[in-house]
C-alpha cells in the first residue's frame, strides 16, 4: 500500500491564546505550518482586513505557512430552524465586520495565503437533509473557484454533519470539485463507538485533510494522542490507502484545555511517531 505524505500542522490556538505562544512553538518543535482560527480569543471571522493582515504579516515574517483558514462558516444556525443542542465555539455572523461572511472569509483566507477553508453544516436540528445545503453551498462553492481555495467540510458533532457518514452523504450530493471532507476520526468517538471502516472508504478518496486528537470513552475527555481509545495505527491505513491525494494535511487539533502547549508538543511527537508506524512519509 502506498501512503500519501503527511504534512503536518498546528492549530494555533491549541497552544496558547496569543500569537507570540503560536509562533514560539513552531520554532522550538521544528513546525512549519500553522493553521488560524482564533488569537487573544477573537475569531478571525470576527476581525477587520486589516487586523488579520497585521496577522499574517508576523506568521509570513517568521517563514511560517497558513495551509488553512479554521474557520467557523456555517456553525451557526440555519435560517428558520432550531437548533437540538448547545454549540460550544459557534459563531454569531452577526459579528462578522463585513456584510457578507462567506467573502469575508475568503478574503481572510486570502491574506494569510491559506488555500483551504473549513466550513461546517449548520448547528444541528430535526429533519435535515444533505440537499438543505444546497443554496449556501452553491454560494461558498462560487467563492471558492473564484479564489481558489478549497472547501473543507468538517465533520462535528453539533452540527447536521456529525459522522463520517454523514460528510459521505454530503459528497455523495455534491460532486464539486472544491468541495472535500475533513475527517475527524476523534469526533466520532465523542459519540461512543469508532467509524466504520466502510464509511472511511466512501470519504477517502476525496479526503487530503485529518484533524487529529484522542480520546477517552471512559472519562469522556480528549486527551494527548496515544491515551485514548481512537485507533489511528488502523483506521488511518484505511482512509489513507485510499486517498487519490499525494499529501495529506494531518493537523493537530489537540482541545486538552488543561494543558495546552504541553499537549501540543506530545502530540506532534506522537503523529511524527505515527507516520512512522504506519509507513508514511512526514513533513
Amino acid at each position: 500500500m502506498i501512503m500519501p505524505r503527511l504534512l503536518l500542522s498546528v492549530i494555533g490556538d491549541e497552544i496558547g491564546p496569543t500569537l507570540d505562544e503560536m509562533l514560539s512553538f513552531c520554532a522550538e518543535n521544528g513546525v512549519s505550518r500553522l493553521e488560524m482560527r482564533t488569537v487573544e480569543g477573537r475569531n478571525l471571522l470576527g476581525m477587520t482586513l486589516d487586523e488579520v493582515a497585521a496577522i499574517a504579516a508576523r506568521i509570513h515574517k517568521a517563514r511560517i505557512t497558513v495551509p488553512t483558514f479554521v474557520s467557523p462558516v456555517l456553525k451557526w444556525p440555519a435560517p428558520g430552524r432550531t437548533s437540538t443542542g448547545k454549540a460550544d465555539f459557534a459563531f454569531d455572523p452577526a459579528n462578522c465586520p463585513a456584510p457578507d461572511p462567506f467573502q469575508h472569509a475568503f478574503d481572510i483566507a486570502l491574506m494569510l495565503g491559506a488555500t483551504r477553508l473549513r466550513i461546517f453544516s449548520w448547528l444541528a436540528y430535526d429533519g435535515f437533509t444533505p440537499a438543505d445545503l444546497a443554496e449556501p453551498l452553491a454560494a461558498l462553492c462560487a467563492l471558492a473557484d473564484t479564489y481558489g481555495v478549497d472547501l473543507q467540510m468538517e465533520n462535528e458533532p453539533v452540527c447536521n454533519v456529525a459522522t463520517i457518514a454523514d460528510l459521505g452523504a454530503v459528497l455523495g450530493t455534491f460532486a464539486h470539485r472544491r468541495l472535500r471532507p475533513l475527517v475527524d476520526i476523534c469526533n466520532v468517538y465523542t459519540r461512543g463507538a469508532p467509524p466504520a471502516p466502510s464509511d472511511l472508504r466512501a470519504v477517502a478518496p476525496r479526503t487530503d485533510h485529518l484533524h487529529l486528537k484522542d480520546y477517552s470513552i471512559a472519562t469522556g475527555k480528549v486527551v494527548p494522542i496515544g491515551q485514548g481509545d481512537v485507533d489511528f495505527a488502523g483506521l488511518l491505513p484505511i482512509l489513507l490507502g485510499d486517498t487519490k491525494s499525494r499529501e495529506v494535511l494531518a493537523s493537530i487539533e489537540t482541545h486538552v484545555p488543561a494543558d495546552p502547549r504541553n499537549a501540543t508538543r506530545r502530540n506532534v511527537h506522537a503523529v511524527r511517531h505515527l507516520a512512522e508506524h504506519i509507513g508514511a512519509e512526514i513533513k
